[in-house]
């Protein structure tokens, strides 16, 4: 049966003051109210005592790092990923005589909300050439037809393999694995749309593409700044760590163009003070920051630093820890000297006098550590300005030392997990040297495609066949209109999934959902019961054991779908044993510990509580750069600039939403609710565009290339946003994100740094020009 939640119009739009706290009781409740909509009582305690547990279910939401074994709560786990594991354990079921119903073309023009409220996916589907409807498919004939298609290709390279992060190790390795077994590189991944940039900027500074501390360093740290992230909605159980931070003695600086409720003041649910009391202040600084200036703010701070100590010397600067560990300081000194300050105040829309104060907090903190997310990582710039956080790190020696260091904090379960499996288009020849010797075979070695030159070579032709394993790349992607044209000029598109999404009614001419198992779900194969491992955001690689029984007797795991596609399409008589590790899954682990760094005696170790930390030579004073030191760099870039008449848009997710899938159109912590279609609007820069509160307008994004690209009927809502600046929901923005606006280093989409102009609907209408 079809469910029919509100389609996130703006008919139901109300508004209130935003939030000036997170978590508390109202998150308990919201949580278990969705929870209980979507399933049992009973699964729903099965579901929330095991999440984060040992030996439990691993939250398959956002990957920040569990508590120590017996520093656990009974309760380990947030509003939000309460929400998204009863989401996936829903008892809600999408059928063949669902798709019987309801044509792709109308599945098409329903909401990502929408979608996803249907349920669990229970069968294998096809939608043939020509047809407008999903069958009914055999796996046998799924797996024949998949296989077919790909030995059909003119190069393995017209193929391309797209991973979320909810894969989970022993998939990810394996669907590497298959991808170059079977020729091509082409292993795009959403970190080349979240994270990218973190990784290009450490592993040229650091020589490790990951942050460098552990949960015990943040709580442990006399300062936390928390850059271009939103931890009560994105990473909501980080507010626990950032508690234990301030009751210790430490502080914390919030910079975000948003003064977002998370960011203010936390309310424990699981403490008496953030039942009946205030709960605890989280930043002590806000410096609400204009989008897009962060590098010039660090520049800022580092030239602050560097002037300190020229006032007096020995005393600011770590001179030991630059002088053996580091190379390039005199020309970044030399670089970072010339900042000037009318630039840093007019791109931060900052103070000198908030930046200063931001400089005698660090000279009082002998520990230091950095967060970000999003908020930096998806700009045009965004390398630099995380090379310029790292060089931020070094002056005082914040780097590999107990209570400091750097932290990028990813946003889904497993994604920098599936990075380490070997899901890369640029896997190092070290990486691709232990395959062959391992396997028996010789990777390709030219580099592949990742997500943004995917679908620019689907668009052209050049990519036939696009399979996704988990997610939901159409809606994840920049560029709306163009990615779908994209997907939609393939032969063959596959989606290995749980639940239905915008993926499966943007399709190929010939398109397959193949329904896995989610990670609630009990895995049993050949040699019994299974587990598999995923990687956290702090580098600790343990175990998630589903405990419901699955969904549909149809659903195979990810592990026995890619097993049986590289059967089929490698031949029975392929050397790599296929067949063994879709039966016992520690055969994978057993290939992993010969092929991976840091996963020696891999069975053994991930099986004890708490599971293994995998080493980070920063952490033992050793960069692993060409240089064999860390390295300072000199960093320019300019952040995205509005002319005249026109707003710098950041997209950005509601409280109400994981990833791509709002699981209502309400946004309880910004105080906006029943409508997803607005525009957050500094209540000044609305007054200055003649535009008024709850006005009707087109959001219609500006890019040299000359395509308009818009999103029709969005209200007004003033919101204390930077002055020319806006927010708005993705992924119905994304639209808004041309497919070019990219970081020059990682390829990684500029999505909060978009130049948009705000267009009356009643002009619009007047128009001759048609929407795009």
């Amino acid at each position: 049966m079809s469910r029919s939640p509100d389609d996130g119009t703006s008919d139901d739009l109300t508004v209130s003051p935003p939030k000036d706290w997170a978590a508390g009781v109202p998150a308990v409740a919201h949580a278990l109210e969705y929870s209980l909509d979507q399933t049992s009582p009973r699964r729903t305690a099965l579901t929330l005592l095991n999440m984060n547990q040992v030996d439990g279910i691993d939250c398959p939401g956002c990957a920040w790092p569990d508590p120590a074994p017996g520093h656990r709560h009974r309760n380990e786990y947030c509003e939000n990923g309460a929400k998204h594991i009863n989401d996936e354990a829903t008892t809600h079921r999408v059928t063949a005589d669902f798709f019987r119903r309801h044509s792709v073309t109308e599945l098409s023009e329903r909401s990502d909300e929408w979608l996803n409220q249907q349920g669990r996916l229970t069968e294998p589907m096809v939608k043939r050439p020509g047809s407008e409807h999903y069958e009914p498919i055999s796996w046998h004939e799924a797996f024949g037809l998949l296989a077919d298609e790909l030995t059909s290709l003119d190069s393995p390279d017209e193929a391309t393999f797209y991973t979320s992060g909810r894969v989970s190790n022993e998939a990810a390795f394996l669907l590497q694995l298959f991808a170059r077994a079977f020729g091509t590189n082409n292993l795009p991944d959403c970190s080349n749309l979240c994270h990218e940039s973190s990784g290009f900027a450490l592993h040229e500074t650091i020589g490790v593409g990951k942050g460098t501390v552990s949960l015990l360093d943040l709580e442990h740290a006399d300062l936390v700044l928390l850059v271009g992230q939103n931890p009560g909605t994105n990473h909501p159980r980080q507010l626990s760590a950032l508690e234990r931070t301030k009751l210790n003695g430490g502080r914390i600086i919030a910079v975000n163009p948003l003064p977002e409720a998370g960011l203010k003041r936390f309310k424990n649910p699981q403490k008496p003070r953030g039942v009946i009391g205030k709960g605890v202040q989280i930043a002590d600084r806000l410096l609400q920051i204009r989008v897009g200036g962060d590098l010039a703010l660090f520049r800022a701070l580092n030239r602050l630093l560097l002037e300190a100590e020229d006032a007096a010397p020995g005393t600011v600067l770590d001179h030991e820890f630059i002088d053996a560990s580091t190379v390039g300081f005199e020309e970044f000194s030399e670089h970072v000297r010339a900042t000037e300050w009318s630039d840093v105040l007019a791109d931060t829309g900052l103070t000198r006098e908030e930046i200063e104060a931001v400089r005698d907090e660090v000279l009082s903190a002998h520990r230091v550590i950095v967060c970000w997310a999003m908020g930096l990582t998806q700009h045009r710039h965004a390398v630099p300005t995380i090379r310029e956080i790292v060089n931020f790190l070094m002056l005082r020696g914040n780097l590999g030392k107990q209570g400091a260091g750097a932290c990028p904090v990813r946003g889904h379960s497993n994604v920098q997990g599936d990075r380490t499996m070997g899901i890369w288009e640029q896997m190092p020849d070290e990486f691709l040297d232990a395959l062959q010797e391992e396997f028996g075979f010789d990777p390709p070695r030219h580099h592949g495609l990742d997500s943004v030159n995917s679908i620019r070579a689907m668009h052209e032709g050049r990519v036939k066949v696009f399979m996704g394993v988990a997610g939901n790349f159409v809606r994840a992607a920049p560029d709306s209109n163009f990615t779908e044209e994209a997907i939609r000029r393939c032969r063959l598109t596959v989606q290995v999934s749980t639940k239905l999404n915008r993926s499966h009614v943007v399709c190929g001419e010939t398109a397959l959902i193949l329904p896995t198992l989610g990670r609630t779900e009990r895995d049993v194969q050949a040699t019994g019961e299974q587990f598999v491992t995923v990687e956290n955001s702090m580098s600790v690689v343990h175990t998630s054991r589903g405990r419901l029984e699955p969904s549909s007797p149809l659903l195979l795991s990810e592990v026995a779908i890619l097993s049986r596609l590289a059967r089929r399409t490698l031949g029975d008589d392929h050397p790599i044993p296929w067949a063994d590790f879709e039966a016992d899954y520690g055969a994978i682990r057993d290939r992993i510990s010969r092929v991976v760094p840091g996963f020696h005696d891999f069975n053994a170790r991930v099986a004890r509580p708490g599971g293994i930390p995998l080493p980070n030579p920063v952490n033992e004073g050793v960069f692993p750069t060409p240089v064999g030191k860390a390295v300072f760099t000199r960093n320019s870039g300019e952040p995205p600039r509005a002319p005249a008449g026109h707003l710098v848009l950041q997209t950005l997710r509601s409280h109400d939403q994981w990833n791509t899938t709002p699981y209502t159109s309400n946004d309880r912590y910004r105080g906006i609710h029943g409508s997803r279609r607005v525009v957050m609007v500094n209540p000044e820069d609305l007054a200055e565009l003649g535009l008024a509160e709850r006005e009707v307008v087109d959001v219609v994004s500006v890019w040299p290339d000359g395509v308009e690209r818009r999103v029709e009927g969005y209200e007004l809502v003033p919101y204390p946003t930077p002055r020319g600046c806006a927010a708005a929901y993705y992924p119905e923005t994304n639209v808004l994100v041309p497919l070019d606006d990219v970081d020059a280093i990682s390829n990684q989409p500029a999505s909060k740094g978009i130049v948009v102009r705000l267009e009356r609907v009643a002009d619009r209408a007047a128009s001759p020009v048609a929407a795009g």
